[in-house]
Order: C-alpha cells, then structure tokens, then sequence
C-alpha cells in the first residue's frame, strides 16, 4: 500500500548504563499506540501510517518521530504532542516548529 504520509516513532532501547538516551525507554511506544489511535479515530482522506522505528541516531534531542515523505523530524516529542502533530503536520501540512530538530539544534547553540 502506498501511504501519503508515513511517521515513523523510535522505540529504541538501549542496555542499561548506556551513555546516550533511549526513546524506548521514555515512551515509545506509548507514542506509537496514541498516533494509530488518533489516525483510526479521525479515519481521515488519506492513507497515513505510523509504526515503531529503531534508532534515529538523535538520541540527545529526546523521544524522536520523522515523518515522511518531508523528512521532517521532531525531537522531544511527549504524549500531549500526538494531537497537535496530527491536526497541524498530517492534516493541514504545516509543520510543528516548535518540535523541529532544527529547531533544537538552534537552541542549544544559544544555550
């Protein structure tokens, strides 16, 4: 099946001690389950599909999720974000800037 949009979540765990951040460990797949619940829910005019990834190697941002065909990756993502990210990026196209890993990666360069 061909997908308009297609989010990809990390559920990545790492073994513990590791030195680098794990989104499997922080919520993952909790994350997974609230966009295929919120996808179904809407049953929107376009194929949308969201699964479980491995490691997107940003682990330092926080929970990651990319989204394609835009490639555009939010970090730091948290439960309270599913909606938003659905209502703004997959339904109306305009992505959530205050999540980009652009925009983090800016941030930090401040801090």
């Amino acid at each position: 099946m061909v997908y308009n949009k297609h989010i990809f979540i990390c559920v990545n765990q790492r073994a513990e001690g590791a030195h680098r951040k794990s989104c499997g460990e922080s919520h993952g797949m909790e994350i997974v389950d609230a966009f295929k619940k919120k996808i179904k829910e809407l049953d929107l005019p376009v194929k949308l599909r969201a699964q479980k990834a491995g490691c997107l190697d940003i682990c330092d941002f926080g929970q990651t999720i990319v989204i394609y065909p835009e490639g555009v990756f939010y970090v730091g993502v948290e439960l309270d974000d599913v909606n938003e990210i659905i209502n703004e990026h997959l339904m109306n196209d305009r992505v959530v800037e205050r999540l980009t890993l652009e925009n983090a990666r800016a941030k930090k360069k401040i801090n």
